[in-house]
């Protein structure tokens, strides 16, 4: 497993105390990280990203122990989810303590919380010894990061520490639960589903009225170049369509092309959940790069496994439904 050296976790803690940014790893996307307990540094997250201000950040901490820091109350069924799911791609929306400055929670009450389980995000955090906010480490709505070298395509010189860690396992980001009120409500899906939270707390929500939290804007994670979700019977057609009309064309599918075209570059993703979920950012923004009118995308399967990447799907095509507009990281 990767780790980092002692030299690159005691920088990134210098920078960190100073109250500057550093990207790290997780296990779902990189996160450009803050102290959670300085505001001006947090404020600096914003400030790079060009989020808005009413955007809850996700705080991650490296036990659960350290959660009265930040949290007033730690239901029942919260604590069930978090001895099930953490450490892992789980944020857990929480009702904040008093001490939490509101640029951490845009304004809110709620707070989101996290322990995440990649070793190097475990180094960093426990070697800070606090909680870290740490939203995506990309512009704001844009395509999250799964490797370095991303950041790097955002951020350039703007950050002074990146921890690499190689590649993103999950590449998808935390699958987020609200437990307030009583109630446990998926805000957004990810890479734990909604039927292994309910093996654990029986009946969880999906609609209703919920805090803001992290990426669910009705557009985000986009690239640059339109995209669109077709169907799979129909995705050679529409690309033809384009190509007949002398314009390039993307194609990210789950098979090969029938036949390939000067114009056209297509890329196999596969049909197996994980991998695609795995490869998803950095296929959209190899397809970001060709030059292309469009990007099309067939449609994924309508199961619970894919639940997640067609939500990061709809946000990118801005098909997302006005409705479920509670915010995005």
């Amino acid at each position: 497993m990767v780790r980092a050296t002692q030299t690159e976790i005691e920088e990134a803690v210098e920078v960190l105390r100073a109250g500057e940014l550093v990207a790290f790893p997780t296990e779902t996307v990189y996160g450009l990280g803050a102290n959670a307990s300085d505001p001006a540094a947090v404020t600096r997250i914003f400030a790079l990203k060009g989020r808005p201000a009413d955007h809850p950040v996700i705080v991650h901490l490296d036990n659960p122990r350290y959660l009265h820091r930040w949290v007033a109350d730690m239901p029942p069924l919260a604590e069930r989810l978090a001895e099930r799911f953490w450490p892992g791609p789980l944020t857990l929306i929480l009702p904040k303590a008093d001490n939490v400055n509101e640029v951490v929670t845009g304004g809110q009450d709620s707070i989101g919380i996290r322990v995440p389980s990649h070793p190097i995000a475990q180094q960093l955090l426990t070697a800070f010894g606090g909680g870290i906010a740490a939203p995506s480490a990309n512009r704001f709505g844009r395509l999250s990061p799964t490797k370095p070298e991303h950041v790097r395509e955002e951020f350039g010189d703007a950050l002074r520490v990146i921890l690499d860690g190689g590649e993103a396992q999950i590449g998808l980001e935390s699958t987020i639960v609200s437990c307030l009120e009583g109630r446990v409500q998926l805000l957004r899906p990810g890479y734990i589903t909604r039927s292994q939270l309910e093996a654990v707390v029986g009946t969880v929500a999906v609609e209703g009225p919920a805090p803001r939290a992290p990426g669910n804007r009705s557009i985000h994670y986009a690239p640059t170049t339109p995209l669109e979700i077709v169907a799979a019977d129909d995705i050679e057609a529409r690309a033809q369509e384009i190509v007949a009309r002398q314009e390039k064309v993307a194609v990210l599918a789950m098979r090969p092309p029938l036949q390939t075209q000067r114009n056209m570059t297509w890329i196999n993703a596969g049909k197996k959940p994980d991998p695609y979920a795995h490869n998803l950012y950095n296929h959209l923004r190899t397809l970001d790069r060709a030059g292309c009118v469009r990007i099309l995308v067939q449609a994924p399967p309508v199961d619970e496994r894919w639940a997640a990447i067609l939500d990061r799907l709809q946000r990118a095509s801005g098909m997302a439904e006005d409705s479920l507009e509670l915010s995005a990281g």
